[in-house]
């Protein structure tokens, strides 16, 4: 017989009972705290090359602005809210720009303005725009990634990092 069929017919709850799945546990746990004392201090934000995606004056209200951020492949929206929002920019800290597809499985997402979400057609997964993309419904296992931004003198709108993983990337490394 076979080392793996070995394994397999060992079961689960058996493995979990003989000692060496505690012995992993353990190791990965002691390894993860180490890592995540030194993780603390680090931002989770990934910096890129700022790139241009609008300027204030393109802006309305509660319509949204198709973008793509941190390069072509990946779709996003820039909205003025109107009103002070978490990572808010711009005089009345009211825009900003989120990746539009769905951490869940991909979909592309649909803005609603009636209660300021992004909304996916997949699953049903639900982004609080006005709260840094909080999930607020569905599937999707993680926040909307959201792009801080920068405003130039001339009102032009920046984007210079994401927070959060985009859906069907490894990392967020260009």
């Amino acid at each position: 017989m076979k080392e793996c069929d070995r394994l397999v017919a060992l079961g689960r709850r058996q493995f979990l009972r003989s000692g060496v799945a505690t012995a992993a546990v353990v190791g990965i746990a002691a390894s993860a705290a180490e890592h995540g004392a030194r993780a603390a201090t680090s931002l989770a934000r990934v910096e890129y090359p700022a790139k241009r995606l609008a300027n204030i004056k393109d802006l309305k209200v509660d319509q949204p602005v198709t973008i793509a951020y941190p390069d072509d492949d990946s779709a996003g929206v820039l909205l003025k809210l109107g009103r002070p929002v978490e990572g808010g920019v711009g005089r009345d800290n009211d825009i900003v720009a989120f990746s539009i597809i769905c951490p869940h499985q991909g979909f592309a997402l649909n803005y609603i303005a009636a209660d300021r979400t992004l909304n996916c057609p997949g699953h049903y997964s639900r982004f609080d725009c006005e709260k840094g993309g909080q999930e607020i419904w569905g599937h999707a296992t993680q926040n909307l990634p959201q792009f801080k931004l920068q405003i130039d003198a001339q009102g032009d709108i920046h984007a210079i990092a994401v927070d959060e993983l985009i859906y069907g990337r490894l990392s967020n490394v260009l």
